[in-house]
């Protein structure tokens, strides 16, 4: 029997473990892709134009952008150089900004979360502030890596939903609370992008791709985190799911 669910792919680092170089992705986004978005999560390596973008994307019915403990490098968006210890890959950042705009030409659903949100901001033209708890007036939105994951993953703000936004519509609500794991953010929204969500500081935390064929959305907070216990989180994915099936039904 063929199966009903979409294909959707995952963005994975390039980090070593123990001697070995691995492509690694987080479990919790795999479980999200499978569990909330109903989907087969396939893992996407970070190889670069090594992979034949064109042809990865005619298999992907979607794909997930995801987050993780390295930041994009400064020189993909003239930033200045990043200070010593800040951790990189370039294989991803070889990898998913060049996939970004094609899948989202390719009317390929794209979900960015976290790393992820600020690749499409890049990917698109746009900029980030590198360290935004050292701009004044902007808030610490970084986590406490010295407490447990349940503190770290913990919601730490409001963020107030665009009126009539896409995510707006989705919470049925004008402010959600959300959790705060990241010490860059962005500085210049790139021109296609539309503003979904921001938080008490003026920080945009989530936006859209104006007038893409499908859905292609960015967060810069964790939904996956414990995602089927967080009905705003659940209903995200289950958004994405949904369009990812539909292109899995006309491709």
């Amino acid at each position: 029997m063929q199966s009903t669910r979409p294909v959707i792919g995952i963005t994975a680092d390039q980090r070593m473990i123990g001697p070995h170089p691995f492509h690694a992705v987080g479990d919790k986004y795999v479980r999200a892709v499978m569990q909330a978005a109903d989907a087969i999560p396939l893992l996407i390596p970070a190889l670069g134009d090594h992979l034949g973008f064109d042809e990865l994307l005619a298999h992907l019915d979607g794909i997930l952008f995801t987050g993780s403990p390295s930041n994009v490098e400064p020189h993909r968006y003239n930033g200045n150089p990043s200070i010593p210890g800040t951790l990189h890959d370039a294989a991803r950042d070889a990898t998913t900004l060049a996939l970004i705009p094609r899948a989202i030409g390719a009317g390929v659903p794209v979900f960015g979360i976290c790393r992820g949100f600020q690749e499409v901001n890049v990917a698109m033209g746009g900029t980030l502030t590198q360290r935004l708890h050292e701009v004044p007036g902007l808030l610490d939105h970084r986590d406490d890596e010295d407490q447990p994951l349940a503190v770290q993953y913990a919601p730490a703000h409001d963020v107030a939903l665009e009126p009539n936004g896409f995510l707006s519509r989705l919470a049925g609500a004008s402010h959600v609370r959300v959790n705060s794991l990241h010490s860059q953010g962005v500085e210049r929204l790139a021109p296609d992008l539309i503003v979904e969500a921001r938080a008490p500081d003026g920080v945009i935390e989530a936006f859209r791709v104006k007038d893409a064929p499908r859905f292609a959305l960015a967060v810069q907070w964790h939904p996956e985190w414990q995602v089927m216990s967080d009905s705003f989180s659940r209903a995200m994915f289950a958004a994405f799911g949904a369009a990812s099936r539909e292109r899995a039904q006309h491709k």
